[in-house]
C-alpha cells in the first residue's frame, strides 16, 4: 500500500448507511480517526435520519436526500467550530444514523392481572394482551434521552421500558373511566383508542411516536372466568320454573329406563307419574300436588272375612279354583292370577 493510498484513507468523501437487519434503531457511523471532507456527499435514505455530534453536543440534523456538506448545509455545526466563511480542511465530526421505519407487531401483555374496581363484580384482576407500532421521531431527545453515544441501540434495548409503561397507563385509563368489565371486553376497539391517547405523549418524550395500539383481548384469570360463565348461565335461564319443567321432562326418560322386572316397571311407572305430576306442578305452581296413583305392582288388599260397616260378610267371598286367593264371590276372574272363575 503507497503513502499517497494510506493517506486517501484517512479523509471521508461519501457518508452513508444500508440497514444490514431490522431492530436497529440508531447506529454510529465508524469514523476510525477518520476525517470528513470539506464538500463530502451526506446520503440519507427514506426511513432515515442522520444527526452530527460536536464534542458531544448535537448539531445538524438531516432527514431523506442528498447533500454537499458545506458551511452552508451544516450552519449549527459552523458556528460551534467558528469557521469562517468557507470551511477549506476536513474536519472531525461524530455521525449517527436513525431508523424511522415504522416498528410493527410489537407485543405488548400484562404479565401479572390487574386489579381495578368494577361496578358490577366489585374489585377484579384483569388480563390483557395486544399489539402495538411506533418509530422514532425526533431524533435529537431520542440521542439525548435513550440512546446516546453506543454503537448501536435496538428495539430490544428498549421494549421492557415501552411495555411497562403501556401497562401503567392501562391501570389508569381503566380507573379514570369507570367502565364495567363487560362493557370493555365488548368494546375493545374504542378502548384501545383510549388507551393510545394517553400513551402518545409518553411515547413523544422518548423521541418516539406511537402510530398503532390494538387491544386483541381482556380477561379474567381461571378462577373468576368460571364464576362470570356461571352467572351469564343463570342469567340465561331466566325463569326458574321453565328450567325445571326441562329438568324434570329429561329425567323421565332415563327413570322409564332404569327397569327390573315387573317391580322395577312398576316402580319405573311410578316415578314417572310422580315426575308428570311434579311437572305439571311446575306449570300451575298455584294449585296443591295432587296424589301419587297407587303402583300397578302393589297387591289387592283382601276383603275382610267379619263385617263391618261398609265391609263384605264372609258369605259373600269365595277362593280362586286356580291360585286359593280369597276373592269377591261375585268375580268372574281372580285379581291376583287372572285365572276364569267359570
Amino acid at each position: 500500500m503507497s503513502l499517497r493510498d494510506f493517506i486517501a484513507k484517512q479523509f471521508i468523501e461519501v457518508i452513508e448507511w444500508n440497514e444490514p437487519q431490522d431492530g436497529i434503531l440508531s447506529h454510529r457511523y465508524p469514523m476510525r480517526d477518520q476525517e470528513i471532507m470539506n464538500g463530502a456527499k451526506l446520503t440519507v435514505r427514506e426511513s432515515q435520519m442522520a444527526a452530527f455530534l460536536n464534542e458531544g453536543r448535537m448539531a445538524d440534523a438531516f432527514g431523506p436526500g442528498l447533500y454537499t456538506l458545506t458551511t452552508q448545509t451544516l450552519p449549527i455545526l459552523t458556528d460551534l467550530m467558528n469557521w469562517d466563511k468557507q470551511f477549506k480542511s476536513p474536519f472531525k465530526s461524530d455521525v449517527y444514523f436513525f431508523s424511522t421505519r415504522i416498528q410493527t407487531d410489537q407485543k405488548w401483555g400484562t404479565a401479572t392481572p390487574i386489579t381495578i374496581r368494577d361496578k358490577e363484580f366489585g374489585a377484579v384482576r384483569l388480563r390483557g394482551y395486544g399489539i402495538y407500532s411506533w418509530h422514532v421521531f425526533d431524533p435529537r431527545v431520542f440521542l439525548k434521552k435513550i440512546s446516546g453515544t453506543r454503537d448501536e441501540y435496538r428495539v430490544p434495548d428498549i421494549e421492557g421500558q415501552l411495555r411497562n409503561t403501556i401497562v401503567s397507563r392501562m391501570t389508569d385509563t381503566f380507573a379514570e373511566s369507570a367502565v364495567p368489565f363487560l362493557d370493555m371486553a365488548a368494546n375493545q376497539t374504542e378502548l384501545g383508542a383510549r388507551i393510545a391517547e394517553g400513551l402518545k405523549p409518553m411515547f413523544g418524550e422518548l423521541g418516539l411516536a406511537l402510530d398503532s395500539f390494538v387491544v386483541e383481548n381482556l380477561s379474567l384469570p381461571e378462577e373468576l372466568q368460571k364464576l362470570l360463565d356461571t352467572r351469564i348461565g343463570m342469567n340465561m335461564i331466566g325463569d326458574m320454573n321453565r328450567f325445571t319443567q326441562f329438568q324434570v321432562a329429561n329425567s323421565m326418560p332415563i327413570a322409564a329406563a332404569n327397569q327390573g322386572g315387573g317391580a322395577g316397571l312398576g316402580m319405573g311407572l311410578g316415578a314417572g307419574m310422580a315426575m308428570g305430576q311434579q311437572m305439571m306442578q311446575a306449570i300451575r305452581p298455584g294449585e296443591p300436588p295432587a296424589a301419587a296413583p297407587p303402583s300397578p305392582s302393589a297387591p289387592i288388599a283382601p276383603v275382610p272375612a267379619g263385617g263391618g260397616s261398609g265391609g263384605a260378610t264372609a258369605g259373600a267371598t269365595k277362593f280362586c279354583i286356580n291360585c286359593g286367593q280369597q276373592i269377591p264371590r261375585p268375580a268372574k276372574f281372580c285379581a291376583e292370577c287372572g285365572s276364569s272363575q267359570g
